[in-house]
């Protein structure tokens, strides 16, 4: 506390002296217990509120054991399906399109004034069948004339050896020289030459008038038409009168990684591997036929070697330049542990499932999942035939919950869609060693 100055009056001295003068004790000592019960205030609020946090984590950590113990007392709904042995089929997928085993262009083989096409374009047509029709007429013109110099030149051949009779006769009595009689010769083999040149000319010329025909070679699909009937067409053209495309059988060329090349190579066989050819976006099946031939080499641009399928397309469902998803299938595993693929739960322990035991609780068991196919898992490990799995309801489930069963699910087919639920058109689905 400041100290007061106070004037006083010296009577001894008769002259004034400041005096310092110190506060009261009492108020002091007011001052200082004011702080100390603010002090003790502090300390009792703060150990207030230790005890009150203490006190609610407490409950909520009882609330949330209690509520996991209900959770764990309370029957959890589930599906469940069992554990099928069976055998698998393993597919290897590529990406690949259709091609067809042959496609020609129709060109005339002679010049002329095209007259009329035999066929509606898209239509299928036979081979042999004749689809266009040049003027035949120049043809067959020249055809009659190679015929009436044929019939000319055989009556001057038939003359000739007459001619060869006397001159023998004449030559024997000694009337004519040998060298007239060897001249007479030689112009019968000329003669008879030229029979065989007018032969010649009548069978082009007979050719031609065929040509005039337009024939197809193979079985196929007519496409658009490149020329329309009433134009002069000629043999040197180069876009042709049309195409066909063989439609039965047909080829498929698609790509496969060269880590596949093992598994294709080991495991071929007589008649080649089943091939099955997937739409676009991998929900249907088109077709299915067999691996005819791989290349003899490895694309190192892409890391692929190309394998080449034939299939019988009798419905047409294939269509040239179309692009599939080809499944090879390499091998069966045969008596594999099969589990829908809903099944298969992953965390951070790995790969597992839940298996439900006799007394309706579940056991969480690690698996290996040796493939994937379709909605299918093979399983390599960590179950048995005969378990039964939950399918559906995992997620609400913990070691030792108690469940309640709803009902099985019925058992999927093994074999869907190319890849399971992997992109199509990717490596496939994953698998282990075939």
């Amino acid at each position: 506390m400041p100290q007061r100055l106070i004037d006083r009056d010296d009577g001894d001295t008769g002259s004034a002296r400041d005096i310092r003068v110190a506060p009261p004790p009492e108020v002091g000592a007011h001052h200082t217990r004011n702080r100390n019960i603010a002090i003790a205030v502090v300390i009792v609020v703060i150990i207030l509120v230790i005890v009150w946090l203490r006190s609610r984590t407490a409950a909520t950590a009882a609330t949330a054991a209690a509520a996991a113990a209900s959770t764990r007392d309370r029957a959890v709904p589930v599906s469940v399906e069992p554990v099928v042995a069976r055998d698998v089929p393993v597919y290897l997928d590529g990406l690949g399109n259709v091609n067809a085993l042959n496609t020609i262009t129709i060109k005339p083989r002679i010049d002329g004034q095209l007259l009329r096409f035999d066929f509606q374009e898209g239509q299928i047509v036979q081979a042999g069948s004749e689809i266009a029709l040049i003027d035949p007429a120049p043809s067959e013109a020249l055809l009659a004339q190679a015929v009436a110099n044929r019939f000319k030149d055989e009556a001057t051949l038939e003359n000739t050896r007459h001619d060869l009779q006397r001159f023998a006769d004449l030559a024997k009595a000694g009337v004519i020289s040998q060298q007239q009689y060897d001249t007479q010769q030689s112009q019968l083999r000329v003669n008879e030459g030229t029979i065989k040149a007018d032969d010649a000319q009548i069978q082009q010329a007979r050719l031609n008038v065929e040509y005039c025909h337009i024939k197809t070679p193979i079985t196929g699909r007519v496409g658009i038409r490149f020329v329309d009937p009433g134009n002069m067409v000629h043999a040197a053209d180069a876009n042709g009168l049309v195409a066909i495309t063989q439609m039965q059988p047909i080829a498929a060329l698609f790509t496969l990684p060269e880590d596949q090349l093992q598994a294709v190579t080991q495991h071929a066989k007589p008649g080649g591997f089943p091939v099955e050819a997937w739409s676009r976006d991998g929900t249907t099946k088109l077709a299915t036929g067999r691996l005819l031939t791989i290349d003899n080499q490895i694309d190192p641009n892409t890391g692929t070697f190309r394998c080449k399928a034939i299939f019988d397309n009798r419905d047409g469902a294939l269509f040239p330049n179309q692009f599939v998803n080809a499944r090879l299938q390499v091998d069966t595993r045969q008596h594999a542990l099969t589990v829908p693929t809903a099944a298969v739960q992953h965390g951070a322990q790995g790969t597992y499932v839940y298996v439900v035991k006799p007394d309706k609780s579940v056991d969480m068991r690690p698996v290996q999942v040796a493939m994937a196919e379709g909605t299918t898992s093979v399983l390599a490990s960590g179950v048995r035939e005969g378990d039964q799995v939950v399918v559906e309801g995992a997620d609400k489930l913990q070691p030792k919950s108690k469940v309640e069963i709803g009902g099985q699910r019925p058992a999927k087919r093994v074999g869907g869609k190319p890849g399971g639920g992997a992109p199509p058109g990717g490596a496939g689905h994953k698998q282990g060693k075939p």
